[in-house]
């Protein structure tokens, strides 16, 4: 039940932020491996975007990659807050006195979410390239033309096979692992504060509301680099061999975004990508949090 929980949380959170998901991506994926200047912008910023994305592609591309993204949400939150309620429950990451210890919120919270991006990474995989697809005019980026989810499946699968399904993979393990460890670790603490000192103690969905608030804001500043590796990796075009047209890993795309767009190119697309992760945190663990709320008062009547 903690991973169906955490999975319906993450879905109906996904369903309200995907178009944010759509601009990001776009912006992310503008000027790859160009300067400053050398190349056309046609997103300047995240309303402009949204914009432009509707003149050109037409209103449902903001949905676009929507099914995709929940499945993706699905496997990667049910898992992860699955498992990170299970550990939590049973002790894992407080001390004798029942506080909890910073290095194994850390750890627990990275690795379940690594783990859970790594299972999911398919769906990611076609996520990416369903938003990347624009019109000519607004186009950038190795442009996929899949008819749909599966259709965008079976074909990666038969043109490479399962390993071609899991490409990217290996960014995603970094990317995740810095997002959940930022996001959980930010928001448990925050709820710890406000516990320890009274704050909010009479109104637990205002609680939840601003730690998870303080979960977006981290999440967004730590995870914006990773995010960007992980969509040019995904995003790039392969040979007959599977092997990337642009990048020959994960050292290599960090060093060639570094040289070529500098530090600021680690920080595109950070507009949408907050008020896209800013606003899914918050709906993500104000869900999380009641429903887990509803489970128990259900569980509680069933006993008498």
């Amino acid at each position: 039940m903690d991973f169906a929980i955490g999975g319906a949380a993450a879905v109906c959170a996904g369903f309200f932020t995907n178009p944010l998901e759509v601009m990001k991506t776009r912006m992310q994926l503008q000027g790859e491996l160009l300067s400053r200047g050398q190349h056309a912008v046609h997103y300047k910023n995240v309303f402009h975007a949204g914009y432009v994305i509707a003149k050109h592609d037409g209103i449902l591309a903001l949905q676009a990659g929507l099914v995709p993204g929940l499945w993706f949400q699905l496997v990667l939150n049910g898992y992860r807050f699955g498992l990170y309620q299970i550990l939590d429950d049973k002790g894992y990451m407080k001390d004798k006195k029942g506080n909890l210890v910073f290095y194994k919120s850390v750890l627990i919270g990275g690795f379940a979410g690594a783990s859970g991006a790594f299972i999911a990474s398919p769906f990611y995989l076609i996520k990416t390239h369903l938003q990347s697809q624009a019109s000519k005019e607004i186009a950038f980026g190795h442009q996929y033309h899949y008819k749909g989810t599966w259709s965008g499946l079976w074909s990666v699968f038969k043109e490479q096979g399962v390993k071609g399904l899991f490409r990217g993979g290996s960014s995603a393990v970094p990317r995740a692992f810095v997002g959940s460890t930022s996001q959980l670790t930010s928001f448990a603490y925050c709820k710890e504060f406000m516990r320890k000192y009274d704050i909010l103690t009479n109104s637990p969905l205002l609680m939840t509301f601003t730690a998870s608030m303080v979960g977006g804001v981290a999440i967004s500043l730590m995870m914006t680099p990773f995010d960007l590796v992980s969509t040019r990796l995904y995003n790039q075009g392969v040979d007959q061999f599977g092997k990337g047209l642009l990048y020959n890993g994960y050292t290599d795309c960090v060093l060639k975004i570094w040289k070529t767009e500098g530090f600021l190119g680690f920080y595109k697309g950070l507009g949408p990508s907050y008020f896209r992760l800013g606003p899914h945190t918050v709906l993500c663990l104000v869900f999380w949090d009641e429903f887990k709320e509803l489970y128990s008062r259900i569980k509680s009547s069933n006993k008498y």
